[in-house]
């Protein structure tokens, strides 16, 4: 195996994740921003109040998404595994 191939499945490593944790990210990145956005408006400064709507928000992106990103998982782990014969050569 080269030095190559090692980057190679880093980077599809890194891209994976990064691919499966964005969609949750941005979620709860927008919803902080609309209840901050609230919050500044109505003068209300609860800082629990923004962790109940973006839990929320998560879960149902989890429940929404979860199929998508165990599949995307299932392939990869299998291409990894698909992989180590032509490692152990």
């Amino acid at each position: 195996m080269s030095l190559g191939d090692i980057s190679t499945l880093l980077r599809g490593g890194v891209l994976q994740v990064l691919m499966l944790a964005s969609p949750l990210l941005i979620t709860a990145l927008v919803v902080g921003l609309v209840v901050a956005i609230l919050q500044a408006t109505t003068s209300i400064q609860e800082q629990t109040l923004t962790f109940v709507p973006k839990i929320i928000a998560i879960l149902l992106m989890l429940a929404f998404l979860g199929g998508w990103m165990f599949s995307s998982v299932r392939d990869y782990t299998i291409q990894l595994f698909q992989m180590i014969p032509d490692i152990a050569k």
